[in-house]
């Protein structure tokens, strides 16, 4: 199993069409990836391919984030995931 933690840079958080491009990149994946909100006192480690779970557990800019991978695509898929939460998931990123 293999994971990272990032902060979330982009206005909107996980919320709408940024949690949507989130469980897209997600879904491309056959690893589980799960995803948990750690500024938010427990929050649950939830399925990261499911919109309405990534949009429970109440991500906001500035929050962080970890994301976890098992399976034989963890590393990539992880990657993609970084690279999707870095540059905003669609939407442009504060400093």
């Amino acid at each position: 199993m293999a994971s990272i933690d990032l902060t979330v840079r982009n206005p909107s958080g996980l919320h709408a069409r940024p949690a949507a491009r989130f469980v897209q990149a997600a879904g491309r994946f056959s690893s589980k990836i799960t995803v948990e909100n750690l500024d938010r006192e427990g929050s649950p480690s939830i399925d990261a391919k499911s919109i309405l779970l990534v949009m429970t557990i109440g991500v906001g800019k500035g929050d962080r984030i970890r994301i976890t991978a098992l399976g034989d695509d963890a590393e990539p898929a992880l990657e993609a995931l970084r690279e999707a939460v870095e540059s905003g998931l669609g939407e442009p990123v504060g400093t």
